[in-house]
């Protein structure tokens, strides 16, 4: 363990072995760091947070504050960090909200671009990559894989995809699929992320059949999405990839303003 001797270190945060905490962070009472983590000059980590193992967190950021949430009134809520992310400059990462959903979490090995915001009840799962500037309202899920460029602004409580890729600079206020391409003012779905999957092992077979579904989805001269889902559906030998695919524009119809997550919002108020 080392501690720079300008750092404001609480004596009751817990400390893993071979941590690094450099000068001038501050790091608050109700903090766990894990084992091997990096935590850099100017650092600030608060609230109820947990780091695991592995991480790096470099100048500026603030991870643990309260949510930018009118309803809060300071409940304990946490800020679960996997292993091995790194987190660059000026990312702000909130705690959870007691409405909506308790907790925001972050899985593995992300990586977090500079002056990114993950705002409370946030779910980012693994191997997910936010660059420059990516703007995350509250209750976002972004799943594996999935990679959004510069300047990126994402509605609250809209879900990314497995493996999608959002072009920079775009707008998002509805749920995107799997495995696409989305950019555009108004955002549009491009093509199947072929690149993407590639890069992430995904066997030709598998590429080529989820192109296929695609084009029945997205590029039909008539278009009638419950028809194709049910279509694809009642295929037999599907593939596990555009099984999660179907299920995933499924529950996109059971949410609201093309946001399947949108449902918790009302189950929130209905609670309060």
């Amino acid at each position: 363990m080392k501690i720079h001797r300008t750092a404001l270190v609480h004596p009751d945060t817990v400390i893993g072995k071979d941590v690094q905490i450099g000068p001038f962070s501050i790091i608050g009472p109700n903090v766990t760091i894990g084992d091997g983590t990096i935590i850099k000059n100017h650092v600030t980590v608060t609230g109820n947070t947990f780091l695991g193992k592995n991480n790096v967190i470099h100048p500026n950021a603030v991870l643990g504050a309260e949510p930018q949430d009118l309803k809060y009134r300071g409940e304990a809520t946490p800020l679960i960090m996997g292993n091995n992310n790194v987190v660059r400059e000026g990312v702000t990462i909130n705690i959870g909200t007691e409405h909506g959903g308790g907790k925001t979490f972050i899985g593995n090995n992300n990586f977090f671009m500079a002056n990114t915001h993950i705002a409370h009840d946030c779910i980012i799962e693994d191997y997910v990559l936010l660059a420059n500037g990516v703007l995350l309202g509250g209750h976002v899920m972004i799943e594996r894989g999935a990679k959004l460029m510069g300047i990126v602004g994402v509605q609250p409580f809209v879900t990314i995809g497995r493996y999608a890729y959002v072009g920079g600079h775009t707008r998002i206020v509805q749920d995107v699929p799997p495995y696409v391409i989305i950019e555009g003012h108004p955002a549009r779905i491009r093509q199947v992320n072929v690149v993407g999957l590639e890069r992430e092992g995904f066997p030709k077979e598998q590429i080529d059949e989820i192109k296929k579904a695609f084009k029945m989805l997205f590029r039909s001269e008539v278009f009638n999405r419950t028809k194709v889902l049910e279509e694809l559906e009642n295929q037999k030998d599907i593939s596990p990839e555009v099984k999660y695919l179907l299920t995933f524009l499924r529950n996109v119809d059971k949410g609201k303003y093309g946001r399947y997550r949108e449902i918790l919002r009302y189950s929130a108020v209905a609670t309060d």
